[in-house]
């Protein structure tokens, strides 16, 4: 498609799944994260499309606005971004969280994804042709928290919020905003599911989670849709994972 993608996060994980579903569909894509080796490595596994690895901190304003000022001038617009890039913590509980785990938390899940989608609707907004699309990597914790979760799952509450003033607010610079919550892909931030996990009962129990790769193929299918069509919400899980109903 040769679209003008940028992918935050795409070092490791869902990142690394979506940034290859798009290159491999012949996109031009930006991988940003903190380290740049990682980003060098998931360049380094697609034959196809161009990927352009650039260390950016998305939680550092300047650092941002390099990164766009970058991709602005390679190629004078952006049509897609995957708003990706977070971190989780371990369970604590809400009584025994310090200021510093829910300031850091908020800082990379909220604030990273406020300057990576603000600089991007800016330019959507300022290119010719007019618009984009913006995908924001919610969580089923944007629905239902985890025991122990409240500054990550205040974060997917937030990221929601987010993904709907966007969406109404870019919709007279045709510019489109969506929001996927993923439940249980196999990555490294959800390993520890498979010795157990802390469930809403007190009992440890492991959970199923599903292949990485489903989650790349589902922000392809996103970011593919045509201008005047948008994915609002998608959620994509481990079919038999303690979600809906009682477990």
């Amino acid at each position: 498609m040769n679209r003008i993608c940028l992918v935050t996060g795409a070092g490791s994980g869902v990142g690394r799944a979506a940034a290859l579903a798009l290159l491999g569909d012949g996109d031009t894509v930006y991988l940003v994260g903190r380290r740049l080796e990682p980003l060098q490595e998931t360049a380094g596994m697609t034959t196809a499309g161009t990927a352009i690895p650039l260390s950016t901190d998305v939680t550092a304003p300047d650092s941002v606005a390099a990164l766009f000022e970058r991709i602005k001038a390679d190629h004078g617009r952006l049509d897609v971004l995957f708003n990706n890039a977070g971190m989780a913590a371990p369970s604590t509980n809400f009584g025994d969280l310090t200021w510093a785990q829910w300031r850091n938390m908020l800082a990379v899940n909220l604030d990273g994804m406020f300057l990576c989608a603000s600089a991007a609707f800016r330019m959507m907004r300022d290119q010719s042709p007019q618009g984009g699309r913006i995908i924001n990597n919610g969580s089923i914790s944007a629905h239902t928290p985890r025991p122990g979760s409240a500054p990550y799952t205040a974060s997917k509450h937030g990221v929601t919020g987010l993904t709907k003033s966007i969406s109404l607010d870019g919709r007279a610079f045709n510019i489109a905003c969506g929001q996927i919550d993923i439940g249980n892909a196999a990555t490294a931030m959800t390993k520890s599911m498979t010795a157990g996990v802390p469930q809403a009962d007190g009992r440890l129990a492991v959970e199923p989670r599903m292949d990485v790769d489903d989650v790349g193929r589902t922000i392809l299918f996103m970011a593919g849709m045509p201008a005047e069509a948008n994915v609002q919400f998608i959620t994509v899980m481990a079919t038999t994972m303690p979600f809906v109903g009682r477990g």
